[in-house]
């Protein structure tokens, strides 16, 4: 079901951290800018194997666990645990949010947005069209109905399905998939559950942000009109991005004001 009309209900923002990747500073930043852009009531909570140095405001739940057959030890795919039947006792509508994003607009759409599954960004739209694909209609049909699991929406409970279709063979869902949001997506299409965010409300930065080349090399980033949310999939990430970097020769980055200010609003962290 799509989420409440009472905006007075408080939502859920969750995101994960564990391992060494990212950092409490990170989810610190994140929770500052869903703070900044969401207007209606919400708990902010983050799924981690590491609570220290986290703020007030940031509720620390533990990891989920993933439940892997004896003998597999891939935590690659642990964001598919938060489709698990009991996540902490958690209700409701949550918007999940990776920890290498930029939000750069109001939030309260992704939850005003009216539809009865899991809505999700389209994996396609964050990159350019690729033409060849479609000598391989099987393939390409795959791949357009594929989101990308960096921003989705989902009822907390609603949707074991998913979990259930990867814990019951490990080996072939990252065989036939590749990557857990493959499996997310087919499962719930499958289903008629999947549906994507409007075009424009997340964008890729090296492909939407980013002038193509060789207009790179004298024209700065812009940030897109109407763009919420700024995904850095693939390289340059974030940190190379704020180093002026770009992952390729012929990528150069200029600078981009409008980015820092997005991550510099907002009070610094107090533990």
């Amino acid at each position: 079901m799509p989420p409440s009309a009472d905006s007075a209900l408080p939502v859920l923002v969750l995101c994960m951290k564990w391992g060494t990747l990212y950092g409490a500073g990170d989810v610190n930043r994140l929770a500052r800018a869903v703070r900044r852009h969401l207007s209606r009531p919400h708990r902010f909570v983050c799924l981690t194997d590491d609570a220290r140095d986290l703020v007030p405001g940031v509720e620390a739940l533990p990891l989920p666990a993933l439940d892997l057959p004896a003998g597999s030890g891939d935590t690659r795919w642990r964001k598919l645990a938060l489709f698990a039947r009991d996540l902490h006792g958690l209700q409701g509508t949550a918007l999940f949010l990776d920890l290498d994003l930029v939000v750069t607009g109001s939030l309260d759409a992704f939850f005003d947005h009216p539809a009865p599954g899991v809505l999700i960004q389209r994996d396609d739209d964050l990159f350019r069209p690729k033409p060849l694909r479609r000598l391989r209609p099987l393939r390409d049909a795959r791949l357009r109905r594929m989101g990308n699991s960096s921003v989705f929406r989902f009822r907390i409970g609603a949707h074991p399905d998913v979990l259930e279709a990867y814990l019951a063979d490990p080996a072939g869902a990252e065989r036939i998939h590749g990557i857990e949001q493959g499996l997310l997506s087919a499962v719930l299409d499958r289903q008629g559950l999947l549906d994507f965010w409007p075009r424009g409300w997340c964008v890729s930065f090296k492909n939407d942000c980013v002038p193509r080349f060789p207009r790179s090399f004298w024209t700065d980033p812009v940030l897109p009109p109407g763009a919420r949310i700024v995904l850095f999939a693939g390289r340059p990430k974030l940190p190379e991005v704020l180093a002026g970097r770009g992952g390729r020769w012929y990528r150069r980055i200029g600078p981009a004001p409008w980015l820092r200010a997005a991550l510099d609003e907002g009070e610094p962290d107090r533990p």
